[in-house]
């Protein structure tokens, strides 16, 4: 997508209020990954991206930008937690499982863009198949109609979804479950070693007609597109689209005596710089090279500071970012700005049991000051801290409705919040002392 920074800084507006510094930095290295794509080849080889730290406490958008960012692009996406990492010897998980964890993630949405190619082509086979089975259930109702007319009018109530509910019995795919033959690698099926060597066998099971159609639908589009092409597809987006987050990087830096866990954390920090640098990692769908993925680190930084990371790490993060916590203004355009806001979800779930909900302003504010406050009070976790009194404010009104209630408006105001949030706010100085 040809996006100029701007626009995309534009984009995650629509989602992430303020940090405008951080939606700065991963503007301009996505646009980056454009300028370089339209370089020559032997120029686009010597560009490589530049990575991102991110410092900031938890729940100010972190994960959110990079997670939009990569859905703004249609980008191979994969968050890890470093601390799951650990050098050998110690309990973990193998640090190039990110790597195999994005070509995964890659695989799939290659997969979904050609299936969506043919799925007009791969729905009319499958609605073939389904009429078969249909029609072998209702032999008995043909009578003297002809087979074309009887088998037109099965096709439209199948689109009508008449029988979406009844069972037919219809031949699939017998597909073995994938093994993990690597403790915390890639899980390999026995048919993607063997290939062809074996039939894949088939065997009948019964569905209701509307499960045997997206059955059906998914074995005819497998049919229609080209594995290989998928896989080569799939490689290439990982290694010039993908965007691997790495989470809690705080928590591996650390300075000081170099016994016991110190030397753990370096240990963690050694073993994922090959992989920042540029290596090759072997994959179940072929080598990825890590040389041109982007990389953006995050952590809270409040003990250990970017400066504790080893220098050769720090080398490869260039771009260093801050984010702030969040204030009531910034509360305020979470709950009313953002799309799909916690009111517009609440909104929309309580509509369902007949439930109008309406904010006024003074809710608003007032929701905005509780969060501000449980944050400075107990533990700061941003954003996050307005699910916690979205709850509780709602928690009367979410267990009473349901059933055959008529259509009720809920006017939220200044004076409701108060009264819902009392156990909440009612010993502020208390909470700090409360896990």
């Amino acid at each position: 997508m040809d996006l100029s920074p701007k626009q995309i800084v534009n984009r995650l507006d629509k989602y992430i209020i303020g940090q405008d510094e951080a939606k700065k930095a991963v503007a301009i290295a996505l646009r980056n990954r454009y300028r370089r794509a339209q370089l020559p080849q032997e120029i686009r080889e010597e560009i490589t991206p530049k990575n991102i730290i991110m410092k900031g406490p938890t729940g100010v958008g972190k994960t959110e930008i990079a997670r939009r960012l990569a859905k703004l692009v249609k980008a191979p996406f994969v968050k890890v937690e470093a601390t799951k990492y650990t050098e050998v010897g110690y309990v973990g998980k193998d640090v190039e499982g990110m790597i195999r964890d994005l070509a995964e993630c890659a695989y799939r949405l290659v997969k979904a863009e050609k299936e969506e190619e043919v799925k007009a082509k791969a729905t009319v086979a499958a609605e073939k198949r389904i009429v078969r089975a249909l029609a072998e259930l209702k032999k008995d109702e043909k009578g003297d109609t002809a087979k074309e007319v009887f088998e037109a009018n099965l096709l439209d109530g199948l689109r009508k979804g008449e029988y979406d509910n009844l069972t037919i019995e219809m031949e699939v795919l017998d597909n073995a479950q994938p093994m993990e033959l690597v403790p915390g690698g890639a899980a390999i099926s026995i048919g993607s070693i063997f290939g062809d060597m074996f039939p894949q066998k088939k065997k009948k099971r019964r569905f209701t007609v509307k499960e045997a159609l997206q059955i059906a639908l998914s074995e005819e589009s497998e049919k229609l597109v080209d594995e290989d092409a998928i896989k080569a597809e799939a490689i290439y987006r990982a290694e010039n689209d993908g965007i691997v987050f790495i989470d809690e990087i705080d928590k591996i830096a650390g300075k000081g005596n170099r016994n016991g866990a110190d030397v753990s954390r370096e240990g963690v920090q050694r073993d994922i710089l090959p992989i920042v640098e540029g290596s090759t990692v072997v994959t179940k769908y072929g080598p990825i090279k890590t040389d041109f993925i982007l990389f953006i680190a995050a952590g809270a930084f409040h003990v250990a500071a970017v400066e504790d990371l080893i220098p050769e790490l720090q080398g490869r993060f260039p771009v260093s970012v801050e984010l702030h916590s969040l204030t009531k203004e910034d509360f305020v355009k979470i709950l009313t700005e953002t799309e799909n806001s916690l009111t517009f979800q609440y909104g929309k779930l309580l509509s369902v049991d007949n439930i109008d909900l309406k904010f006024d302003e003074g809710a608003i504010e007032r929701i905005a000051e509780v969060s501000v406050e449980l944050n400075l009070t107990s533990e700061d976790i941003g954003a996050r801290r307005l699910h916690t009194v979205m709850e509780y404010l709602l928690e009367d009104i979410s267990f009473n409705a349901g059933g055959d209630y008529p259509m009720f408006t809920l006017h939220v105001d200044r004076k409701y919040v108060d009264e819902h949030l009392r156990k909440l706010t009612g010993d502020r100085n208390l909470k700090k002392y409360i896990l």
